[in-house]
């Protein structure tokens, strides 16, 4: 609770008291765009790699932008036809992490964290749309997810201990 000094007056400590609301409408809007930003770049890198990705090593059975065109072409794919799958959600949450991490105003961990598991659960839903092989699967949802925003996580400390 805010005490008046013998120097304020109650319109002062009114300025006060909105200047402290005001911060905290500002943190709040940008921890959300924290979140929205970083969801949206985080998928924008997974598509432009996945993109990429299908130029360097064209998946078998033609159309790879259909769900069940790449369902039915998944017994044709070899291990290298995984990678950039993998490296598309991987990078593409490390990056969106980092990104909400280092543009949220408070509670930065938790951001970073959330985009993760905003991710996994894409991830999850996926690995239900699209019968991939088991050892591929566990990998992707293992290491492609949480560690990717925890990695940002020490990404975005080093970032911000750098920028003081």
């Amino acid at each position: 609770m805010l005490r008046p000094s013998e120097h304020e007056t109650p319109g002062r400590i009114n300025l006060k008291i909105q200047n402290i609301e005001r911060i905290k409408t500002m943190t709040i809007i940008k921890n959300i765009l924290a979140f929205l930003i970083g969801s949206v770049v985080g998928g924008a890198v997974n598509m432009a790699i996945i993109t990429a990705g299908m130029a360097l090593i064209p998946p078998p059975g033609g159309n790879s932008t259909d769900a069940n065109a790449i369902a039915a072409a998944i017994p044709l794919y070899e291990p290298k036809h995984f990678v950039t799958p993998f490296l598309a959600h991987a990078v593409g949450t490390l990056v969106g992490a980092l990104v909400a991490y280092l543009i949220a105003a408070s509670y930065k961990s938790t951001f970073a964290y959330a985009i993760g598991v905003l991710t996994l659960i894409g991830g999850i839903a996926a690995c239900f749309m699209i019968p991939a092989p088991a050892w591929f699967m566990a990998l992707d949802l293992i290491a492609a997810y949480i560690p990717m925003a925890w990695l940002a996580v020490l990404i975005g400390r080093k970032f911000n201990t750098a920028s003081y």
